[in-house]
């Protein structure tokens, strides 16, 4: 078991979630501020690669001072970049201990560069375009006396590109972010390489996308015919785009990458996607089904390793709706989610993880008012589901929102009793 550090997202709580779901792994919040991103630490038995975690910003591992000086090649420029996550620092303290290091590297006879701090904690942006985890190029994160070293960072631009480049796209239906799609699939635990995900809302297709990037086949229905031809053209958009954001986005989350007759993109395909040849680039059909169909009563092709996906939450809200329009919405939302729960009871095995994202109301005193509310593990347990729960975590902890956004998603990790 190696010891990890992750640098948390925007919402911390559902990325510890995601990472015990992931790893199986105890996670323990290490740092926490309101104004930087938190810090856990955990223990992984393999290779944690960030480009299929949508909830972390860097990884890194614990290092001595004595081991790291030595460790460093002979020769060639260093660049040096320091993130302060110590409850008493600044972008100026940060950049001392940064400037404290290189005095220490430079009576070694190393030439030295060091990142600017704008900020205690240089951003993942920074953080890629420095090219802080390579060999000469080092960020080091600072707790109090302890050192981690970055060994991976995510890139913001290769979400943003999966998310507005896409050629069907509609607010109207609301737009899933491709990070919470791979969250939602992360908390489903575990799966095998190629195992087949469902999406039974897919709407334009980000789920079905991501399922795919991350090595899994991927099967979507909804029930608007529209919809499932904005997934169909998306994931034909995904297969022609490969070659450019290959060759630009290596260092992506997730690296688009080709989905062959035979299996799903693997981990090694997100290395060598620049010298895939353009005739193997193409979504398989034997990996891809988009059909359409109403989530509450249609019969799926199996099998179906796992499912995963956001229900339908709703009309669209810019305000705290009125009580009764409160009422009324969260009876439509509950009858269809209730129903496509039932109807999916009937066509999974024992013990297949079911991941939701449904709909939370903002209140006018800024709290949220769920879909089940306190009834939920009753609710569920009727349904022949049981809730999943985490260590150091509560359901109200998995409630995905931007600040003061009025219709939130809260996520439900489900299993089929």
């Amino acid at each position: 078991m190696n010891k990890q550090i992750a640098v948390l997202g925007r919402q911390p709580l559902i990325s510890v979630a995601e990472l015990e779901a992931r790893f199986g792994a105890n996670v323990r919040i290490i740092a926490r501020s309101k104004n930087s991103p938190w810090l856990a630490e955990f223990e992984a038995d393999r290779h944690v690669d960030i480009r299929k975690l949508g909830g972390i910003l860097k990884i890194a591992e614990p290092i001595e001072m004595k081991d790291f000086l030595a460790s460093l090649p002979a020769e060639g420029k260093i660049t040096l970049g320091v993130s302060d996550f110590s409850k008493k620092t600044s972008a100026s303290q940060a950049q001392k201990s940064a400037l404290t290091l290189k005095k220490m590297l430079v009576k070694q006879g190393r030439s030295v560069r060091v990142v600017p701090n704008q900020t205690a904690v240089l951003s993942s942006a920074v953080s890629l375009h420095n090219h802080l985890f390579r060999e000469n190029k080092i960020e080091l994160l600072k707790l109090d006396e302890k050192l981690y070293k970055v060994t991976q960072a995510s890139n913001p631009e290769g979400y943003a590109r999966r998310d507005q480049k896409r050629p069907a796209r509609d607010a109207k239906v609301g737009m899933l972010p491709p990070k919470l799609a791979q969250i939602l699939i992360n908390l489903c635990g575990e799966l095998p390489e190629g195992a087949r995900v469902l999406d039974p809302f897919c709407g334009t297709g980000v789920v079905l996308q991501e399922a795919l990037l991350m090595g899994y086949r991927a099967y979507g229905t909804d029930v608007n015919e529209r919809m499932v031809e904005y997934s169909e053209r998306n994931l034909k958009w995904l297969e022609g785009s490969l070659t450019s954001l290959s060759r630009s986005s290596l260092r992506a989350p997730v690296v688009t990458g080709p989905v062959r007759s035979s299996s799903a993109v693997t981990s090694h395909d997100l290395e060598k996607l620049a010298s895939v040849p353009s005739n193997h680039r193409k979504v398989s059909s034997g990996n891809t089904v988009v059909q359409v169909g109403d989530a509450t009563s249609f019969q799926w092709e199996q099998p179906i390793d796992a499912v995963a996906c956001e229900t339908y939450l709703g009309p669209p809200m810019s305000n705290p709706p009125a009580e009764i329009k409160l009422k009324d919405t969260r009876q439509l939302c509950g009858g269809i989610i209730r129903g496509f729960l039932k109807n999916l009871a009937g066509q999974i095995k024992s013990g297949t993880p079911v991941v939701i994202a449904v709909p939370a109301w903002l209140r006018p005193d800024g709290t949220y008012t769920r879909l089940f509310g306190e009834k939920l593990v009753d609710e569920m347990e009727n349904l022949r589901y049981n809730v999943s729960s985490f260590k150091n975590l509560g359901q109200n902890d998995l409630l995905y929102h931007r600040e003061g956004q009025v219709v939130a998603r809260e996520i439900i990790v489900l299993r089929k009793k």
